[in-house]
C-alpha cells in the first residue's frame, strides 16, 4: 500500500494541517505502507519563500517521516508539482483527445448572472456549460480555460472510511470544472489525480474540506483508465472564531507552538486528543500512537482547536489565544459567522456543538454567554 502526504508551501504548517499529517503517518506506518511527499507548489505566485523547508522543519520536528520525496527521490519523482507539468499535459491531451475537455471565457461575473445556475458548491456557482459548444476552437474574448465535460446526471459512488458511502451527481452540484486556468497554471483537481495515477498511491487521506472534491476527482481517475483510490477525510479542524483553520488567515502555526516552547510531544498528544485517538491530552510521540491506532475513533465531525495550543505571543505581534475555553455543550456563534449570518460548522461533541444561537450585529460581536462544563482534552 502506498500512501502520500502533499503539503502546499503557500504558508507555513498549521495545526489543521499538522493533525492531517499525523493520521496519514499513522495509518502508513501501523500497516506497513510506503508513504510519498508531494509538494503541490503549482500555483508559483502563491509559494511563499522558504515555506517548504519550514513545512518538512514542522513535521519532523512532530516525528514524522517519509519514504520518498523531493529530498529522498524515489522511482516516481519528481515529486515537486512544479516539475511535473509534461505529466499534466500529456493527460489534458489524452482528455482533449476523447473530447472530455472544452474552452471556456466565462468571467466568474458572467457565470454568476446566469439565471439557470442557481446551484452553489465549493467554488462558487454552478457553471451551466455556456461556453461548451465553442469546444477547443472559440472564438475567444480572453484566454480561455479548459473544463471537463462532465456527464450530465451521471451519480459519482465512492466510500469514505469515516464518513461512509458518498453519492453525487456533479453536473447538478458543480457542473463542468476547470482543468486548466486561462494563464496556463493546471487545477488542482487535474494534478492531484494525475499525481496519485502516477506514484501509484493507493490511500488517500486529507483534510474534510477537500470531501466535496471527491467527486469530480473519481470522475477524472475513470476518464484516465484509472482506478480510485481508497479515502479517509479527516476532521476539520476549527479556530476559536468557528472557522476552519487556514494559510490564508495564518492558522495556528506549528512554528508558533515551538517558539512558546511546547514541546512535541505535547503537540503531538493535545491533537490525538482534539482528534479521537486518546482519550487524555497527555504528551506522548507519534510512534506511542502507533499500537492502538484505529481510524474509525477519529471524529465524523469538525474538532475544535484545544486550548492548549492557542498561542498568545504578544512580542511577535501574533494572538493566538481567546478569554475563555470552548467547551462541551456551549451555545456558541462564532463572531465572524454571526456577522455573516453562516450556518456554523457542525463540531463534535467531544468539544462542543455549535447550536443555533442569536444572530449578533458588529456592536455585539463579543458578547457571547459561555458554558461551564469541561474536557480532559
Amino acid at each position: 500500500m502506498r500512501g502520500r502526504l502533499a503539503p502546499s508551501p503557500t504558508g507555513a504548517l498549521h495545526l489543521g494541517g499538522a493533525a492531517t499529517f499525523l493520521v496519514a503517518w499513522l495509518d502508513a506506518r501501523s500497516s506497513g505502507s510506503r508513504l510519498v511527499l508531494r509538494i503541490e507548489d503549482l500555483d508559483l505566485p502563491r509559494v511563499v519563500p522558504g515555506a517548504e523547508a519550514g513545512i518538512l522543519q514542522d513535521l519532523r520536528w512532530l516525528g514524522l517521516d517519509w519514504d520518498e520525496g523531493p529530498e529522498e527521490g524515489g522511482p516516481w519523482g519528481p515529486y515537486r508539482q512544479s516539475e511535473r507539468v509534461a505529466f499534466y499535459e500529456e493527460a489534458l491531451n489524452k482528455l482533449k483527445a476523447r473530447g472530455l475537455v472544452y474552452g471556456c471565457d466565462c468571467s466568474r461575473t458572467e457565470i454568476a448572472r446566469v439565471a439557470s445556475a442557481p446551484h452553489t458548491g465549493e467554488e462558487g456557482t454552478r457553471y451551466p456549460g455556456t461556453c461548451r459548444s465553442k469546444g477547443l476552437q472559440g472564438p475567444w474574448r480572453r484566454p480561455p480555460a479548459l473544463r471537463f465535460a462532465v456527464p450530465e446526471g451521471k451519480e459519482v459512488r465512492f466510500m469514505d472510511e469515516l464518513h461512509g458511502e458518498r453519492r453525487e451527481v456533479v453536473s447538478r452540484s458543480v457542473g463542468d470544472f476547470v482543468l486548466q486556468r486561462g494563464d496556463g497554471v493546471i487545477a488542482y483537481q487535474l494534478a492531484v489525480v494525475v499525481d496519485d495515477l502516477a506514484m501509484k498511491i493507493e490511500r488517500v487521506i486529507r483534510g474534510a474540506d477537500l470531501l466535496d472534491s471527491t467527486a469530480r476527482q473519481v470522475l477524472l481517475l475513470e476518464a484516465l483508465e484509472g482506478e480510485p483510490p481508497s479515502y479517509l477525510h479527516t476532521p476539520m479542524v476549527l479556530g476559536s472564531n468557528g472557522m476552519r483553520l487556514a494559510k490564508r488567515s495564518r492558522g495556528v502555526p506549528v512554528a508558533d507552538q515551538r517558539q512558546a516552547g511546547r514541546s512535541p510531544e505535547e503537540v503531538v498528544g493535545a491533537l490525538a486528543c482534539m482528534l479521537g485517538l486518546r482519550d487524555v491530552a497527555t504528551p506522548c510521540t507519534a510512534a506511542s500512537l502507533l499500537s492502538d491506532y484505529e481510524p474509525t475513533r477519529l471524529s465524523k465531525e469538525a474538532v475544535l482547536l484545544p486550548e492548549a495550543l492557542r498561542v498568545l505571543l504578544e512580542p511577535l505581534g501574533i494572538v493566538r489565544s481567546i478569554p475563555r475555553p470552548i467547551t462541551d455543550g456551549e451555545l456558541y456563534v462564532p463572531p465572524m459567522q454571526a456577522y455573516h449570518r453562516r450556518k456554523p460548522h457542525p463540531v463534535s461533541s467531544r468539544w462542543r456543538h455549535l447550536e443555533e444561537g442569536r444572530a449578533a450585529s458588529p456592536r455585539h460581536l463579543h458578547r457571547t454567554t459561555w458554558a461551564t462544563s469541561t474536557w480532559s482534552c
